[in-house]
Formats: structure tokens, sequence, C-alpha cells
């Protein structure tokens, strides 16, 4: 049995992927953070019993990703609002009252999943669509895609992993992707501005908040935008229905939102306080140097989490 600093060092260099990689599978911060400690505690424990016959990153993967699957077998899938109905194109339809029986998916902070540019899977394995997406999937077909595809593990790998067969790994890689591309038929390639500009974007997007200027808004988001609120069911498409919901129900005083930027799911992202109060965390999907989505997470449990990631605890952006 290895010493506890032996052991540190043989596994913490793959903690930040670990986590990632968990929360591709359930959808939560907070789970994956759980079943990440779960796989420390497994691995500790089998230590012994390693052999070294694979790699320990990839030892590791496999003992998180059988954590994952047993927690998936009592837990419902994680949606956004746009995984259960259709957009309202007009901001007077009456907005639903929050669902706080359905376990919505959550954003996570890029310090909590490492620098997702730098890491092996890169921004698009953490992109809040992509894991929506895999919400869709069965538990064990949101394995496989995210052994093979994302992380690009080897089908044999990828099977003694799973203690299952190649032929299997194959049968749900391809009907994993197969449901994918039939929930996501048509996607933009999010490509987002240079630090500079995405800054200069995000600061006047901040700045209209502060101010309670709806009218701002407009010059920074697209025409086709669409605004997504969790709890809430109700969600918007169209940049005269997103401008028409914030000027008539959000933005009534200025001074009343404070906000600040931050990265989320590889994206630019803001922490919102109302007033002195955590309120939730907004993530942006740019495209063309617009916004073309908004993820409002209106939950004030999400706050403390980026504050400690971030490395800001209880720090907001000043009212301008």
């Amino acid at each position: 049995m290895p010493s506890n600093a032996e052991f540190a060092a043989l596994t913490e260099p793959f903690r930040s992927e670990l986590r990632a990689h968990c929360y591709r599978m359930l959808g939560s911060i907070h789970d994956a953070e759980d079943v990440v400690q779960e796989t420390y505690l497994r691995a500790w424990r089998a230590i012994d019993r390693f052999e070294g016959r694979s790699s320990v990153r990839r030892w590791l993967y496999a003992i998180a990703t059988r954590a994952c699957l047993t927690a998936l077998e009592t837990r419902a899938r994680r949606p956004l609002p746009s995984g259960l109905g259709r957009p309202s194109d007009d901001h007077r339809v009456e907005v639903a009252a929050a669902e706080p029986s359905v376990s919505w998916l959550q954003p996570a902070p890029d310090a909590l999943v490492g620098d997702p540019a730098d890491v092996v899977t890169g921004r698009a394995g953490v992109r809040l669509a992509f894991i929506a997406a895999l919400q869709l999937l069965p538990a064990r077909q949101r394995a496989v895609l995210a052994l093979r595809d994302v992380l690009a593990f080897r089908t044999a790998e990828v099977a003694e992993m799973l203690d299952t067969s190649a032929m299997a790994v194959d049968s749900l890689l391809r009907r994993a992707r197969a449901h994918l591309a039939a929930e996501r038929p048509v996607e933009h390639e999010l490509v987002e501005p240079a630090e500079a500009a995405e800054r200069l974007l995000l600061d006047a997007y901040v700045a209209a908040f502060t101010r309670a200027d709806a009218g701002a808004l407009v010059e920074l988001l697209r025409v086709d935008v669409e605004m997504e609120m969790p709890p809430t069911p109700t969600w918007f498409t169209g940049r005269d229905a997103v401008v028409g919901f914030l000027a008539t129900r959000v933005l009534r005083v200025a001074g009343q939102w404070r906000m600040r930027p931050t990265r989320a799911n590889g994206q630019p992202a803001v922490v919102v306080h109302k007033g002195t109060e955590p309120y939730g965390v907004q993530v942006l999907d740019l495209l063309g140097g617009r916004i073309a989505r908004i993820t409002a997470f209106n939950d004030p449990g999400l706050v403390p989490t980026f504050d400690v990631f971030d490395g800001e605890r209880s720090r907001v952006r000043p009212a301008e």
C-alpha cells in the first residue's frame, strides 16, 4: 500500500479532468464533485490491487465512469427548458412558475474542470449545449460517447472500462451518435471573438443590466437570439421577444442587478446578484460578434460555487 503522498502524486493530476467527465455524465457540478470524491476513495481502497496493466489515468476513468453509471440508476436526467418544450416568440405570454421539482442542468465554472482551452477534451467537450444534449442519451450510451468521442479512448479500452465487448461499445456509440444527430440536426459553430472583443461585449452586456437599459441590448443580441431561465420552463426565441421580456419584467430599476464576469463551460458568463443577494449565473453563447443565446440559471445556490472556484468569494462587479 503506497503512502498518502505517493497515492496523491499518482492520482491528483487527473482530478480536474475527472470532474469534467463526471459533470458530462451527470449534468450537475455538485453531483460530479461527490462522484469524484467517491472515485478517489474507491481508488485508494483498490490501489494495492492495481497491477499497472493500464495507465493510472485510464484506471481512474474506469472507476469514475462506473460510479457515474451507478448514480444514474436512481437519478433523472437533467434538462434545460429547451429540452422540455417549445419556445415563445411573444414576451407577453404568461411565464410559467418555477419548477423546483425538476433536477435542472447546472453550469460548470471553468476553474472547476480545469482550463477547457488546455485540457485534452478542449472547449467543445464542456459546451453547455453539448452537455445538455448528452443528458438526452441513455446512461451507457452517454458513457461510451464521452469516453470515445470526447476523451478519445480506443474501443478496446472502453470495452475493458465498462466490462463489455468491443462489439457492444461500437453498437452503443452508433446509437448515441445517431440520437445526438437527431436531436441536434443543425448546429452553428460557435466561434467566439478575440479575448479583447469578448470582454468589450461582456462589459456592454453588464452595463445594460446595471443601467436597466433594455434598448442597449438590441445591438448586442442576434436577431435569432434565444433565452432560457431554469428553473422556469418558459423560454423565448427572437430578439423582440427576449428584449421585450427583459424590458418589461427584469430591467425595471437601475442598479438592481450587479454582475461579475466569469467563465463557465468554456464560455463567457456572469455571476448575478440582485442587490446584495446572490441570484444566479448566466452563460452566453456568442456567434458573429453578438450574443446568440442567454442561459440564465436563476439559482442562488450556484453563486458560492463560482465564488470559490473563481477565487473571488462574495465579490461582485461594482455598480456603474
